[in-house]
């Protein structure tokens, strides 16, 4: 969270830099040039990309954001100065950019926040009068505005936040430290995990392109935090003397070192292949002393130690995979297994095809807030355009700010704005009979009324924001031509009506949000990456010169992505239902990991049943691991809201025989616990188990990155 204080500052420094930027366009060209029509759209252009589009990062990366949206800027404002001839052309145009516009947030936070922006360039240029001979003032008003915001940025710039990537390199840092016995407590260890986490990451520093490597980084970032995860565990438990564990956390501790370093300089890479060696050294050994005689075989908790030593090495072989990656754009060594880095060999255009083709589905939350703003946009249009509602461009601008993705918050914040804008509309209207036609009396008023608007707004909540703006909205109109009281008259109509619209799309679009649909994609994602359970089970069982076939694990992964995009859009909305929000969906995305990356690791390093281990041994085993499977579903029926299969359940604490597989009885029993910590945060469904939603179509076969719809 960021403290109260830097997020005042943070505000009023936005507020000084959209001020003065449309100030220093506004007055210019309205006095000194007599240009209304460049000096309306100086004006409102530093207010569209500084205010209205939450635009991320350090002063300098919004300052090249702005620069880089100036092109299609302008020519959004050339098509809709084109598209006002109609009404049905201007609606049709709305449709079409709207989508396009709210489907880029696929890019990821920067394209998101300059989209609403780029939103109202359309907007204000689509409504009457209809004048393409003004095209070259508005466009050079549009021009200059953006200029003097990019300038403002760059001289009155926010701190800068540190990268992920130093994020990253300090958590791995800290990982090495983590291997020494005492060097880090558990608790420090994982409050440091916690801090890769997407949430706790400011948007601009997010890695959520579809690029090789931001690809990495994010893979990195879950799998540093799970390796510290790892070892936290290992610190909790009873200690044990063995020097080939400590030989290779030592291996660890070095390898997570050259990571960090690499991601702080970009350096050569760290040394390919040292650990997969001191890896299956360090296994051939487990295996020696396994299949020793019984008395000369390691206690029990020796071998618990090292399956848990062994799977924290392979979470650091994948840092190191994913890191290099990240270093050099693509891998310097072969990225096995392949299922899991299936992005590193591909060109950046088919990875971002990828992304967008994958989210072309009514299940991906991203298509469903492009077509609901889509549809929202268009129908306020053609309402503004029959009605011809005066200034009907602030009935989109209602629908494009108020809209949220469920209907619940989006009423509230309806209500409130309703209210500020009628406060807002009482107080401008005396304002604007008390100052008459006094054009020097608001040009006085316009900077420290925006000021003020933008500043308090923000920290004060909708109401005030919306009241305040009315104000500039007044104060500046009041400048550009003769108005009355009946403009605050109109302010409040339109806004009425947009919020109104805006309200019914929310109503009949989606009105839960992504709520119903991260519950449908963590079950899905729960019981494709539990299906993995039993064939690793089965292949870590067979006996030595059995030819099982590893588990197929692209369905699981594709799964996974789409469950990440479901939550990344849950996570952004304030639930209407406190039981459901106690949920912790992030528990089931950290073990549904782990499904999928055991059916991996297992299988290279997992150790085989012993000599003398019995086919009723080995059934019994396998029939936990079917039991384990069961209740996952089990759990995911309860998740979506279904009637559950009645079964026994898995007790969190079982422990199968030792004599088979021991990383197999780490492995289990750790996704029982993860399992049962699952179940234990589960509330019910907000909606019947026989509820739908009308407008689901087909189940679909993509997702965020689905290559022809078979995995990530």
């Amino acid at each position: 969270m960021i403290p109260a204080g830097e997020r005042r500052a943070a505000v009023l420094r936005r507020a000084v830099r959209v001020t003065v930027a449309a100030s220093a366009g506004f007055y210019p060209l309205l006095y000194a040039a007599g240009l209304p029509v460049p000096a309306l759209y100086a004006l409102f252009a530093p207010i569209a990309l500084g205010l209205l589009s939450p635009v991320p990062g350090s002063g300098r990366q919004r300052a090249s954001a702005m620069l880089r949206a100036l092109p299609p800027a302008l020519a959004l404002t050339a098509l809709g100065t084109l598209l006002a001839v109609d009404t049905w052309a201007a609606v049709g145009g709305m449709l079409v950019v709207g989508f396009l516009l709210a489907f880029a947030a696929v890019g990821g936070p920067r394209p998101a926040g300059v989209a609403p922006g780029l939103q109202l360039f359309y907007i204000l240029a689509c409504f009457p009068p209809y004048a393409p001979d003004s095209l070259g003032e508005r466009l050079a008003g549009l021009t200059a505005g953006l200029l003097l915001l990019a300038v403002c940025e760059v001289l009155l710039p926010d701190p800068p936040a540190a990268s992920y990537r130093e994020r990253l390199a300090c958590a791995l840092d800290e990982a090495a430290r983590g291997t020494a016995p005492g060097g880090v407590p558990p608790e420090r260890l994982r409050e440091t995990g916690a801090k890769l986490r997407l949430s706790a990451v400011p948007p601009a520093e997010r890695p959520a392109g579809a690029g090789r490597t931001d690809r990495a980084l994010e893979q990195a970032g879950r799998t540093v935090r799970r390796l510290l995860n790892q070892l936290a565990t290992l610190a909790e438990a009873p200690p044990a003397a063995d020097p080939a564990s400590a030989a290779l956390l030592e291996r660890v501790a070095g390898l997570c070192t050259d990571c960090a370093r690499l991601l702080r300089t970009g350096g050569g890479p760290p040394p390919a292949g040292a650990l997969e060696a001191a890896m299956r050294d360090f296994q051939a050994e487990r295996v020696r002393g396994a299949s020793g005689p019984p008395g000369e075989r390691p206690p029990v908790a020796v071998e618990r130690r090292r399956s848990r030593v062994l799977a924290l090495a392979e979470s650091a072989r994948m840092v190191e995979v994913t890191t290099d990656i990240a270093a050099h754009g693509r891998p310097t060594a072969p990225a096995v297994p392949r299922e899991l880095f299936w992005y590193a060999e591909l060109s950046t255009p088919r990875l971002w095809a990828r992304r967008v083709a994958g989210n072309v589905t009514f299940r991906s939350v991203l298509f469903q807030n492009a077509v609901r703003t889509a549809l929202g946009l268009a129908a306020a249009r053609a309402v503004a355009g029959s009605l011809d509602l005066a200034h009907g461009f602030w009935v989109l601008l209602a629908v494009l700010t108020l809209g949220r993705t469920t209907a619940g918050a989006t009423w509230r914040t309806v209500r409130l704005a309703v209210a500020g804008n009628a406060a807002g509309a009482l107080v401008a209207g005396a304002l604007l009979i008390w100052l008459g036609p006094h054009t020097d009396a608001y040009a006085a008023l316009l900077a420290p009324v925006m000021l003020a608007a933008f500043a308090l707004g923000p920290l004060l909540g909708v109401a005030y924001a919306q009241g305040l703006f009315t104000l500039v909205v007044a104060t500046a109109f009041a400048q550009i031509e003769p108005v009355t009281w009946r403009l605050s008259e109109a302010r409040m109509i339109d806004v009425v009506t947009g919020s109104v619209i805006g309200l019914l799309c929310g109503l009949l679009a989606w009105p839960a949000g992504a709520r119903r649909e991260v519950r449908r994609a963590m079950a899905e994602l729960l019981r494709s990456c539990a299906a993995l359970v039993e064939p690793t089970a089965r292949a870590l069982l067979e006996r030595p010169g059995g030819s099982r076939a590893s588990p197929h694990t692209l369905p699981a992964a594709h799964r996974l992505r789409l469950a990440e995009a479901a939550y990344a859009q849950y996570r952004s909305e304030s639930s209407d239902v406190p039981e459901d929000a106690r949920t912790d969906w992030h528990a089931t995305l950290i073990v549904s990991n782990h499904m999928l990356l055991g059916a991996h690791w297992l299988r290279r390093f997992g150790l085989r049943p012993a000599p003398g281990a019995s086919d009723e041994d080995a059934a019994r085993v396998a029939a936990g691991a079917a039991e384990l499977v069961a209740e996952a579903d089990r759990i995911a029926s309860r998740m979506t809201g279904e009637r559950p299969v009645p079964g026994r359940r898995t007790a969190p604490g079982a422990e199968p025989p030792t004599v088979l597989s021991v990383d197999l009885e780490v492995w289990l029993t750790s996704l029982a616990q993860q399992l049962a910590l699952v179940e234990s945060s589960l509330s019910p469904p907000p909606y019947g188990p026989d509820s739908r939603d009308s407008q689901d179509g087909p189940e679909s076969r993509g997702g965020w990155d689905s290559p022809g719809g078979r995995g990530p």
